[in-house]
């Protein structure tokens, strides 16, 4: 087994030279960039002061400063050379956009989408793997049709649609008043106590957090459930209730353990959760997270903020796919890694 992580590790190096390689040139391909949105901002001004072609607001030679500004006066190949130098030196470089380094940037969302993620995560596990388990005993029942039905809705609604309904009927639209618009705190939020801060954040977060949880608590649930109905069927079961053992020993003992495999793989998604901020959940909720961090820097050109989330996220990515196999070795010990 440590040779088969020590391989993966170092794997794990020409994939995200590749991965980083592929979208450098992706980008430099998109149209525009900082180069062109700062000229951009300076024929506007021109054009607004009235009296100067907007064309002619600029020089060549200070046109030549603002590509040496962003180092944009080097080739492309010399630039990635540069960029993935830094990298390894832990320099993502500075944002265009807030002038601050990527680091600073990303670390500043990174603990929202890390606690929406990891509590939407741990959530949809606690409810999913026993209602999972109850709906492949109760196959077939009334209420397993129903609560298929209604989770299959959650499956299918976007979370994003959801968020818009909940705020209609529950935030003040058009019905209830019961949870706030949006954000994550009330504006007087300094001025509360310890609890009542706690109360505020909790009140906050109950409809982003549902938002959050609902595609992957549906997709949890029918997984858990089909594959315990194949254990459920399988000979050890009925040899297992032959030799005296009760339905529910046999169950927790040994169906449950089998069928928790497939769901073992799901947890490699730990990993990236903090990454992977749903953007348009982020937007409905007025959420300043990961998602709408991505989605704002490729609007306005912001490269080494896009190359930092894409790179981070690949190395989470293949992290989480490492901790994936690990565990299934803990679930299985069957199972062998050469």
């Amino acid at each position: 087994m440590r040779s088969y992580i020590l391989r993966r590790l170092l794997l794990m190096v020409p994939t995200l030279i590749g991965i980083s390689l592929v979208c450098f040139i992706l980008i430099q391909m998109l149209p525009g960039g900082p180069v062109e949105e700062m000229i951009s901002r300076a024929q506007s001004a021109a054009a607004m002061k009235g009296g100067v072609d907007a064309s002619k607001a600029l020089s060549p030679d200070q046109i030549a400063q603002i590509q040496a500004y962003f180092g944009f006066d080097q080739p492309a190949w010399k630039r990635y050379l540069t960029w993935l130098w830094n990298v390894l030196h832990l320099d993502f470089g500075t944002s265009y956009t807030y002038e601050l380094p990527v680091w600073d940037v990303i670390s500043s969302r990174f603990p929202v989408s890390l606690f929406f993620g990891f509590t939407s995560f741990f959530l949809s596990y606690l409810v999913c793997i026993p209602l999972g388990l109850w709906k492949a005993v109760k196959h077939g029942s009334k209420l397993d049709t129903l609560s298929s039905g209604v989770i299959f809705s959650g499956y299918v609604m976007p979370g994003y649609a959801l968020g818009i309904l909940l705020i209609i009927f529950l935030a003040g639209g058009s019905y209830l008043d019961i949870f706030p618009l949006g954000g994550l705190t009330s504006e007087d939020y300094e001025d509360f106590t310890f609890f009542q801060k706690l109360l505020d954040l909790g009140h906050h977060l109950v409809l982003p957090i549902f938002c959050y949880m609902i595609g992957e608590f549906a997709f949890l649930t029918f997984l858990m459930k089909n594959s315990a109905m194949e254990e459920l069927g399988r000979d050890y079961m009925r040899t297992a209730l032959a030799k005296g053992l009760s339905f529910k020993q046999a169950l927790v003992r040994h169906a449950m353990r089998n069928a928790l495999i497939p769901i073992a793989t799901r947890l490699s998604e730990i990993c990236t959760l903090m990454f992977a901020g749903a953007l348009l959940i982020e937007t409905v909720f007025d959420i300043e997270g990961m998602g709408l961090l991505y989605y704002n820097s490729m609007v306005h050109r912001d490269y080494n903020v896009v190359m930092g989330i894409i790179f981070l996220s690949s190395l989470m990515a293949m992290i989480g796919r490492l901790f994936s196999d690990i565990l299934y070795t803990v679930v299985d010990p069957r199972i062998k890694f050469n």
